[in-house]
């Protein structure tokens, strides 16, 4: 076995071996050649290389999503750590651990006009959990050593991204067969998230209001105990709102909240409105519900989060520093049933919206929302479905995705700018078949997702193409202008076609209504090799579509 002669890498490696950290996506460069022959002469590591750094930390971070458990990338020096950054500040508001690892000139070169040197201690501040600046030289060992502990601990035990520069003088590709270092490896410590806390405050507030609303967010699947999900089911006096990205189902439970409310008036939101809000999981999608919850709001709101509780909605009282399962094996045995019809009034108001909503997918014309009624229905069982984000993951809310599909989105800032790639690198770690669903111009935003070599072939893409940022015909303001068309939603005549050729996955198209579920379901089938359907709609019917659909299932 080969090991690089610099100290700072074998200090690394080690460090990360030792804390099991063994998945490393390498983007090539010089100066990260240390660390490049410290993970990939070792056979323990699983090392991907993936060229364009802000694919790779997408890439990494969609491992890290399903694997649960750190994932390092690695790149040289200057402006490609900087390309790291979107996929950094979505693992930092996601609650994804990522290990950025980047090599740098020693101090000295630093702002002397050195080539490939920018300022990279604490570049990404803002959105880091920890960043750990190394010093070159075998006088630094105990300190890099501290450090670079420190940081990967970091990751483990808050769930987040954490950043290690290393400096590197040259000659950067001297190896070795000799072990030049044994860094102590200090073990993180690990919460267990008791609930260490009084709660019959909390339990007398609960047991004498007859309005209670739990609203979730992002959760991983089979996050929430079933004898819990039963137990809320269950109490008429609690209305469980849930997202899509909540993998969490139940009849009792409203899973398409738009749905629910878009059409309400200010009578009904009174009659919505809880007397108690609480809420886990991450970051909620529905505009509605949160001007909602903002313009009604609650008399207290809980959150339960072992980590952090934002104040969503300008109310939030509490936070429950715990699990969701312990605080509920804690709090729920504590609670009583309470007489209310709370729960029952709007699961009636749910099945009359789901009646409408059956009746006008039979009315309307071949758009958006045709398409994506069809594909729901049309998913395969037990697959990881990953959406991207602005209209995909809004129409998604719209429809009940059965159970045994896991649903991932990049919610933590809601950018489109790495879903392919996420959804790429997720695929590669799960044990499921993946299929992503995209719009077009999150598509070609991010088309180096596909230039790698670790595409399954049991990964399939989905294209919603209707040659624009069609998201943006929804919202308020004048739409017919040239302004409107270039700036906002940024028309074209691109097709995935010759990206789909380029990259080796099998393309299919459709362009309009006819036959749409047979060429659907017949995608679907294929299995000889990740594929590619690009689904062509009309731009100006879809936004039509939708406004009416909230006005026609009141």
């Amino acid at each position: 076995m080969k090991f690089s002669t610099k100290i700072l890498s074998q200090t690394l490696v080690q460090l990360c071996l030792d804390k099991g950290i063994k998945h490393i996506v390498i983007s090539p460069g010089s100066r990260n050649a240390p660390l490049t022959i410290g993970f990939g002469e070792h056979s323990e590591f699983k090392c991907f290389s993936i060229i364009d750094e802000r694919s790779a930390a997408f890439f990494a971070m969609g491992m890290a999503q399903q694997l649960k458990k750190p994932v390092a990338v690695v790149c040289t020096s200057g402006s490609a750590l900087l390309n790291y950054y979107p996929a950094i500040a979505e693992a930092f508001y996601s609650d994804i651990p990522l290990v950025i690892l980047s090599a740098d000139r020693p101090a000295k070169f630093i702002d002397i006009g050195d080539g490939q040197t920018i300022r990279q201690e604490n570049v990404f501040e803002n959105h880091i959990l920890y960043s750990a600046n190394c010093k070159e030289g075998s006088e630094h060992q105990l300190f890099n050593e501290t450090e670079i502990n420190i940081a990967l601990n970091t990751a483990f035990e808050l769930n987040g991204p954490v950043h290690i520069n290393i400096p590197f003088s040259e000659p950067l590709y001297i190896t070795t067969e000799e072990r030049l270092v044994a860094p102590q490896n200090v073990l993180p410590r690990l919460s267990d998230n008791i609930l260490n806390e009084d709660l019959s405050h909390f339990e007398d507030v609960w047991n004498r209001s007859k309005r209670k609303m739990i609203l979730v967010g992002v959760l991983q699947p089979n996050s929430l105990e079933s004898r819990f999900v039963e137990q809320l089911a269950k109490d008429e006096s609690v209305l469980v709102l849930t997202e899509t990205t909540s993998n969490l189902n139940h009849p009792n439970f409203i899973a398409a909240i738009d749905q629910l409310i878009a059409p309400l008036t200010d009578e009904d939101f009174k009659l919505l409105q809880p007397e108690v809000l609480l809420t886990f999981g991450g970051m909620i999608v529905s505009k509605k519900i949160k001007a909602f919850v903002r313009n009604f709001p609650p008399k207290t709101h809980w959150h339960v989060d072992p980590k952090k509780a934002y104040d969503t909605f300008f109310v939030l009282e509490h936070h429950f520093k715990s699990t969701i399962n312990n605080f509920f094996s804690e709090f729920l045995p504590k609670t009583t049933a309470v007489k209310s019809d709370y729960r029952n009034h709007w699961l009636q108001v749910k099945s009359h919206r789901l009646l409408r909503h059956q009746l006008y997918e039979t009315q309307i014309p071949y758009s958006d929302f045709m398409v994506f009624c069809t594909l729901i229905k049309e998913l395969p069982q037990n697959i990881q479905l990953q959406l991207s984000n602005s209209a995909t993951i809004r129409y998604a809310q719209l429809f009940d995705i059965p159970k045994t599909i896991e649903v991932f989105c990049n919610r933590g800032t809601s950018g489109i700018d790495g879903s392919t790639s996420t959804a790429v690198g997720a695929a590669f770690a799960s044990k499921l078949p993946t299929v992503f669903l995209t719009g077009d111009l999150s598509f070609f935003y991010d088309s180096n997702a596909l230039w790698n070599k670790y595409i399954p072939n049991c990964f399939k893409i989905i294209v919603i193409n209707n040659g624009g940022g069609g998201i943006f015909r929804i919202l308020p303001g004048e739409k017919d202008t040239s302004l409107f068309d270039t700036y906002f939603e940024t028309k074209h005549n691109l097709s995935a076609k010759q990206l789909s050729e380029m990259y080796g996955f099998n393309y299919s198209a459709i362009n309009e209504g006819e036959g749409l579920q047979k060429k659907i379901a017949a995608f679907f089938n294929q299995s000889n090799g990740p594929a590619l359907l690009e689904i062509f709609t009309p731009s100006t019917v879809n936004d039509a579509v939708l406004i009416n659909y909230f006005k026609f299932i009141s």
